[in-house]
């Protein structure tokens, strides 16, 4: 699991500095919930280039 982690981020920082063509914008989206159950945290990355989305939610 480590490693197929790993191996999406390198892709996805591989994606976002332009190596493979014109540089694409990443995303972050990250949030706090509190409920009477506790808090939680969570969010997702991603990166998009044309009809090609990427996200890895957290």
């Amino acid at each position: 699991m480590r490693m197929l982690f790993l191996s999406l981020i390198s892709a996805t920082a591989l994606a976002a500095c332009g190596v493979d063509g014109e540089p694409v914008r990443p995303s972050l989206n990250a949030g706090v919930s509190i409920s009477n159950s506790g808090v939680h945290a969570g969010g997702n990355v991603g990166v998009q280039k044309g009809p090609f989305r990427l996200l890895l939610g957290l």
